[in-house]
């Protein structure tokens, strides 16, 4: 990890984590600029990026029209003319239309100029259930960019991680998909309900320094030490497996993957070998999830070491549901069921 911790060090939440981020590389580096529609005057629909305009001008921060290939493409254009665009899509639900700028264009420039050019844009983006937005305003789009060679697909769990992954990402030379669980944005309530992110005692803030630091793109990282099984999961759901430990006595080994692609596996077969049992969880849909990958990739290095069968814990193979979102996602309950089956078997 690289770092600078001599500053100052202040408790954020995700938000505030993510927005000293920007403001670091704002000032660090002249070529960073930052747009994407209302992120401006505004500051963001969820206020990631509020007071960056008045501090840094409206050449470096600014609003873009509502056309997310537009977004995209022109960010694009600016990677490979040299700047370092950090873009925000509204929701991850917004992505899609600029689906085919990040595939056939940003992912592919490098090896179709044979690197002469490349695109060193980072797409923000808020992910996943929390504000009761339904199947527009909370899917989980992680799995279909992680296939996609040429991408970077990062999603943070927690403000000290997310504000050294987004800096890290925006220096970087390739792509980066930014997935940020909307969930726990803020602490332990969403702002919008009374419903709680995360509906037990811990929540996800930390101390953050102030200043510069980097936590590599492609290292996952030991959220909790344990010898009964580990779990592999990232985001929200980090939470929601930590509280399964507590609630099931099961003393569960959890990998926070943190970057999906690159993938660090060497951490992943190291903590599966010394459990013997593996459980899988995330929050988007159970068919081709990113979880289905996982599963493969523990079955072929680690099979001679599992005492059981690999367990999945994710959604449901369904439109996201407005009214049913708490029971959409996995929640402690039924990752604590899926530990006592790992351990029964």
């Amino acid at each position: 990890m690289s770092e600078d911790l001599k500053g100052k060090t202040t408790p954020m939440t995700m938000i505030q984590a993510l927005r000293s981020a920007m403001d670091v590389m704002l000032e660090r580096d002249d070529n960073v600029v930052v747009f994407g529609q209302d992120v401006g005057y505004f500051g963001g629909v969820f206020r990631c990026t509020e007071g960056l305009q008045k501090k840094y001008g409206k050449s470096r921060v600014f609003d873009a029209p509502i056309s997310e290939s537009g977004i995209v493409g022109a960010a694009i254009g600016m990677g490979a003319y040299g700047l370092r665009p950090c873009i925000e899509i509204q929701f991850a639900d917004y992505i899609y239309p600029a689906y085919d700028q990040i595939v056939s264009e940003a992912a592919r420039l490098r090896f179709r100029s044979a690197g002469d050019f490349t695109a060193p844009l980072t797409i923000r983006t808020p992910c996943g259930g929390g504000i009761y937005g339904g199947q527009t305003h909370s899917q989980s789009p992680e799995a279909v960019f992680t296939h996609v060679c040429g991408l970077r697909t990062v999603m943070p769990s927690n403000p000290y991680d997310a504000k050294g992954l987004l800096i890290a990402s925006i220096e970087n030379n390739d792509p980066v998909i930014f997935l940020e669980p909307k969930r726990i944005y803020n602490g332990p309530f969403n702002g919008h309900h009374d419903q709680p992110v995360v509906p037990w005692s811990k929540h996800p803030m930390g101390d953050v320094p102030e200043g510069y630091y980097t936590v590599p793109l492609e290292s996952a990282a030991v959220f909790r030490e344990g010898k009964d099984l580990t779990v592999l999961t990232y985001g929200t759901m980090v939470w929601v497996s930590e509280a399964a430990t507590e609630e099931s006595g099961i003393d569960a080994e959890i990998i926070d993957l943190r970057s999906l692609w690159p993938l660090d596996l060497p951490t992943i077969l190291k903590s599966v070998k010394k459990t013997g049992r593996c459980v899988i969880v995330h929050e988007a849909t159970r068919t081709s999830g990113f979880g289905a990958e996982l599963t493969a990739l523990v079955q072929e290095h680690c099979f001679y070491h599992l005492e059981t069968p690999i367990e999945r814990v994710t959604g449901w193979d369904t439109p996201y549901p407005h009214a049913q979102e708490w029971d959409y996602f996995p929640g402690p309950a039924r990752v604590a069921a899926a530990f006592k089956r790992a351990m029964e078997k």
